[in-house]
């Protein structure tokens, strides 16, 4: 057997195609173990081999220490007996740092802990790297060598890659292991199939409006456990037959996720397509397989099987009292999904849509969200009523229709119903009669209609018809976003909602995987402005990774800028991101919520700090201007003073009026005193444009307020010109503005801060531009 050249000696472009085989000969060494105690002994022999290094050790976290799990070179009988503090050692230092620790000469650092078991008082260098899964530390892999030595940058880089794969198997594998011990009883239970036979039963279904509009179609259902109500379980005709379906299924449950995880890696970035990883790894596990054939030769079809077997497990998790355990139960639900839809010969990813259809759920998992085939959704129909969810995030920005808060839609309606939403009147139509479903075809067609004419607009200027010129920007979260802004004709981006991300994942993203999120928005809009909002949470955006106060009023609490100047290294970290991206383009820096003087030299401290950081690490950075958002009443009070310090204003409507009328948005008991329109509204917005102008600061309104043509049309007449709007509203906001001379619109915007009744106002605009 030909022995491999040690790999610190081999030249840089063969020492990557090594560390490409390495990678791949662990690729196979994760398929071919046998649990989790192989996994690692095999991985660190091979390790140790590659890298020619007398020691490989591997050690996870366990019960708030460092457990001595696999290693080469150590004496063998340590394992299982080493436990470190998590501060303690090198190996301590390497989990507290969470970050590579290359040194020579070890015995030498102060961080060194010689242990007398180990026999590790004869090796003169020490790589530790740490393991993490979805920046969760896991545990440490070790290195040593008896000769001094200083690993290089693509030694480190592969073996950070290792480590990357290496965590993802150990999360799994531990997962699996205590889902063994959670779920060890067999399956000695009926189940309640579920009835997928057409409803010709004539029903109307209430809710609230998440996102305005019509949609025909029909149902597709995604039951409360796996997303496969839509899938008949059927009865078991062959034993054999239904364990070869059974087997078949996992098999291209197992090709799919690996296409998965590339599609996730190719949009998202590598670490969001980590999960799909792990679920390779559960698709593979013994025990889960057994409890699926056990399913089977207990008398039940491979898809009841399945429903049962994962149910099970999503139970199981839930009721874990490990927050993060807990948030596990998607991944099962995820797998599920994939392993009844192989089974029925559907190829989708998380959810594949196998025809336009009105998307009817309790509510939708942040992966669907993301990979959700959005040109064959019709609407959203969900239970929940989280107005700030993913899915009503998605829906403005794509223009579909939602209902919210649609109590026991999934179990009213049937797949493949035929649905009638009305989000305006708050209605669901169930198998609606003719007469109803011509009144709304005809609607429709008015409707459609209406949207080829505003087409026209699509390559126009957004200008009155005196020719007065306004710009129109997008608001986006997500990068799907993008496409749509553009499709939209937005001029650029006037808000980025940068907690998007955030609230997409299971812990804060690092510098590099928010850098790479933002360079992709930035360079979405070449030589136009983009917006870029710090972290906004708090209030209706909470993360459940991040711990906050329980409060009475969280609107009024612990949020926004507050929060991020309390967690200075993670704000620093995210501006040091947006500054690196504001090197691949046209980058304005906003903070949310800003209040007073020291909030905002605060932040300017940050900024500065990031800027040196990055300097110093060689980064050339442009000028990137600085802005705050206008929320508060306060804060317009406050704008003359704020003007000295900032380059622009955003004006942020959606707080500013609830926070004016004492109005909770979100709340269905008050939210009717949420009026965009009162009076006082118009006044503070009036106050707001003139201070802009008086200090020669720009000014854009970015709220829902300027989405809506009545509002928009006031707005103009009041002197904004730049606005961030959601970008379906775009059309038709340009054909508002066509029709009517610049002084129409200042005459009505001076009459309308005049009035004392925003009834009246409205009447006014109906009475003068037809709306």
């Amino acid at each position: 057997m030909v022995q491999p050249r040690p790999f610190h000696d081999i030249d840089d472009s063969n020492n990557e195609r090594m560390g490409l085989s390495t990678l791949e000969d662990i690729s196979t060494l994760i398929l071919q173990s046998q649990g989790l105690d192989e996994t690692l002994k095999n991985i660190v022999r091979l390790v140790a081999d590659r890298m020619q290094t007398e020691v490989c050790s591997i050690y996870l976290c366990e019960n708030d220490h460092l457990v001595l799990r696999a290693t080469i070179g150590l004496a063998p009988d340590s394992v299982g007996r080493i436990k470190l503090g998590m501060n303690e050692g090198l190996i301590g230092y390497t989990a507290e740092t969470n970050s590579v620790v290359n040194v020579d000469e070890p015995q030498s650092h102060p961080r060194f802990r010689y242990v007398a078991e180990s026999n590790e008082e004869i090796y003169h260098s020490f790589l530790g790297i740490p393991l993490s899964d979805r920046q969760r530390l896991i545990g440490v892999m070790a290195i040593q060598t008896i000769e001094p030595r200083q690993f290089n940058s693509i030694e480190i880089s592969t073996l950070s890659t290792i480590a990357f794969q290496l965590s993802t198997v150990v999360a799994s594998a531990r997962m699996l292991d205590l889902l063994a011990r959670e779920t060890a009883s067999p399956i000695d239970h009926n189940v309640t199939l579920t009835d997928t036979s057409p409803d010709t039963t004539v029903s109307i279904l209430k809710g609230e409006s998440g996102f305005g509009g019509v949609a025909f179609g029909p149902a597709y259902l995604i039951d409360e456990h796996l997303g496969v109500a839509d899938i008949g379980e059927g009865e078991p005709t062959d034993l054999l037959g239904e364990l070869d379906r059974l087997t078949d299924a996992i098999e291209k449950a197992k090709i799919e996720t690996l296409c998965l995880e590339q599609r996730v890696a190719s949009r998202l970035g590598e670490k969001d397509a980590a999960i799909f990883h792990s679920h390779l790894m559960i698709l593979q596990d013994r025990v889960l397989i057994d409890k699926l054939h056990a399913g089977v030769k207990n008398g039940r079809s491979a898809s009841a099987a399945i429903k049962q077997v994962i149910s099970d497990y999503v139970s199981t998790f839930r009721s874990m009292d490990d927050p993060y355990l807990r948030e596990r139960a998607a991944d099962m639900e995820d797998i599920g999904r994939r392993l009844s839809a192989s089974l029925c010969g559907l190829t989708r990813d998380v959810i594949q849509l196998p025809y336009a259809a009105i998307v009817v759920a309790k509510e939708l998992l942040p992966s669907d969200i993301a990979l959700l085939d959005h040109a064959l959704i019709l609407g959203f129909v969900l239970e929940t009523s989280d107005s700030n969810g993913h899915a009503v995030i998605v829906a403005k920005s794509l223009g579909i229709p939602t209902m919210l808060g649609v109590a026991g839609a999934t179990s009213s309606v049937a797949a493949g119903a035929t649905l009638i939403l009305d989000s305006a009147s708050g209605a669901v139509h169930v198998n609606p009669q003719n007469q109803v479903r011509k009144e709304y075809e005809r609607l429709k067609r008015d409707s459609d209609r209406q949207q080829a004419q505003l087409q026209q607009f699509k390559n126009r200027e957004a200008v009155t018809a005196d020719g007065t010129r306004v710009s129109l920007r997008a608001n986006v979260g997500l990068l799907s976003d993008v496409s749509i802004a553009r499709a939209y004709g937005a001029e650029g981006v006037g808000l980025y909602r940068t907690e998007l991300p955030y609230m997409a994942r299971s812990s804060f993203p690092d510098r590099q995987t928010q850098y790479q999120i933002y360079r992709r928005v930035v360079e979405g809009f070449p030589g136009q402005s983009v917006t870029v909002r710090t972290l906004d949470i708090g209030g209706d955006k909470m993360l459940p990774y991040f711990d906050t106060p329980k409060e009475l009023n969280p609107f009024l609490g612990y949020r926004s800028i507050r929060v991020s100047l309390d967690h200075r290294d993670m704000f620093r970290t995210q501006v040091e991101a947006i500054l690196m991206a504001a090197t691949h383009g046209n980058v304005k820096l906003m903070f949310p919520m800003v209040t007073n003087m020291d909030e905002i030299y605060s932040c300017k401290q940050i900024v500065d700090e990031a800027r040196a950081n990055l300097t110093a690490q060689g980064w050339t950075l442009p000028h990137v201007p600085i802005g705050v958002m206008i929320e508060v009443p306060g804060a317009i009070a406050m704008a003359a003073h704020f003007a000295k310090e900032v380059d622009f204003f955003s004006l942020g409507t959606n707080d500013l009026i609830q926070y004016m009328l004492a109005a909770d948005r979100g709340n269905s008991a008050v939210n009717h005193y949420y009026d965009s329109l009162h009076p006082a509204v118009l006044s503070a917005i009036a106050q707001m444009v003139e201070t802009a102008n008086r200090s020669g600061k720009e000014l854009c309104i970015c709220g829902e307020m300027a989405s809506d043509p009545i509002c928009f049309a006031i707005l103009v007449g009041l002197g904004l010109r730049e606005f961030s709007v959601s970008s379906p509203s775009i059309f038709a906001l340009k054909s508002q503005l066509s029709q009517h001379s610049l002084e129409t619109l200042k005459r009505l915007a001076e009459r309308a801060v005049t009035e004392s009744s925003s009834a009246r106002i409205r009447e006014m605009i109906s009475d003068e531009i037809g709306n």
